[in-house]
């Protein structure tokens, strides 16, 4: 060996077979959590314009959507209402026949076996297009924070499996694990959007969820994309006040910071591929500019090797059928 003159890395990349054998980093299809866009307005199922290949589905053509889900292995999905009726706080967010609830019932009734995630905000629901109260133009964290339990627990009581808050207000975590436990859902698992920039990936989010600001921005509540240590006190205060997932948003700007929670922390480390991410590759891929297949596997499997246990993606059919390939 010491007269060899340099290592042959090589080797161990002759063939597929080799390079399967070795691969430090493996996507399973149980890894992929696929986002539903829920419509209450019956008999629609409309392509989102920035999103080709997503859709808002209706009630009644939700089964449809999630038995191609179940039948291609995916484990989870997460649900995001898109509500016919918006006011300034938000009440159809946390009204028990709201169409996250009612969806929910469809789901688990036909599916008991799926894991259904709620998103817990309100930025859907409001008429302003903001994550909670408003006062004197700048949203209110403690008055926000008693709707965002409401909204819990009526998701929680809908059979939401997990409640996923994605508000980014001060102390929600511990609020909603309050609110949960007094109800009786002691059981039920926050998976908390614990590090959530003010991105400008997410455009293409808000154009299917009807969720763009009436007015300023969001930059009082989500993080600045400069900053890294902010995520870790984030992280930091969500742990402590019972979060049981992290999610990191976007993912694929910050994998540095998922790399860091993941040596930092024991929770599940959760990547939100977002919708911006999407858009960007489908419109590459579309004008031929890029491999779509071999660019989305690359770039989920990179948030797996910097320490994402599940994936939040619009890609996870397309992804799990290429798995099964």
């Amino acid at each position: 060996m010491s007269n060899l003159p340099f290592a042959r890395h090589r080797r161990l990349r002759t063939s597929n077979q080799l390079r399967d054998l070795v691969r430090e980093t493996k996507l399973h299809t149980e890894d992929l959590i696929y986002p539903i866009f829920v419509l209450e307005q019956p008999g629609q199922k409309n392509e989102v314009a920035s999103m080709p290949g997503v859709y808002q589905v209706s009630l009644d053509f939700l089964l449809d959507e999630v038995k191609e889900v179940v039948n291609l292995g995916i484990r989870s999905i997460i649900l995001f209402g898109v509500p016919e009726e918006k006011d300034d706080v938000g009440s159809e967010a946390y009204n028990d026949e709201g169409v996250v609830q009612k969806a929910t019932r469809i789901v688990k009734e036909q599916y008991p076996d799926l894991i259904v995630v709620a998103d817990t905000c309100l930025c859907q629901y409001t008429s302003h297009g903001h994550c909670g109260v408003i006062k004197d133009q700048f949203v209110d964290n403690d008055e926000t924070l008693p709707l965002l339990v409401e909204t819990a627990v009526s998701q929680a009581k809908a059979g939401a499996d997990v409640i996923a808050p994605s508000n980014m207000m001060d102390g929600f975590v511990i609020e909603i694990r309050r609110g949960l436990d007094q109800a009786g859902f002691e059981n039920i698992p926050i998976m908390s959007y614990a590090v959530k920039y003010a991105s400008a990936f997410y455009g293409p989010f808000r154009d299917a969820a009807h969720s763009t600001p009436q007015f300023g921005d969001r930059k009082t509540y989500q993080m600045d994309p400069a900053n890294r240590l902010e995520a870790h006190r984030e992280a930091e205060s969500d742990v402590e006040q019972g979060a049981d997932f992290l999610i990191v948003k976007p993912a694929l700007s910050y994998l540095d910071i998922m790399r860091e929670l993941k040596d930092r922390y024991n929770q599940p480390i959760v990547a939100y591929n977002v919708s911006g991410e999407y858009s960007l590759i489908k419109a590459a891929a579309q004008n031929g500019w890029v491999d779509e297949r071999e660019i989305v596997l690359e770039k989920v499997t990179s948030m797996k090797r910097a320490g994402a246990d599940l994936i939040i993606t619009y890609f996870a059919k397309d992804i799990a059928k290429w798995i099964k390939e």
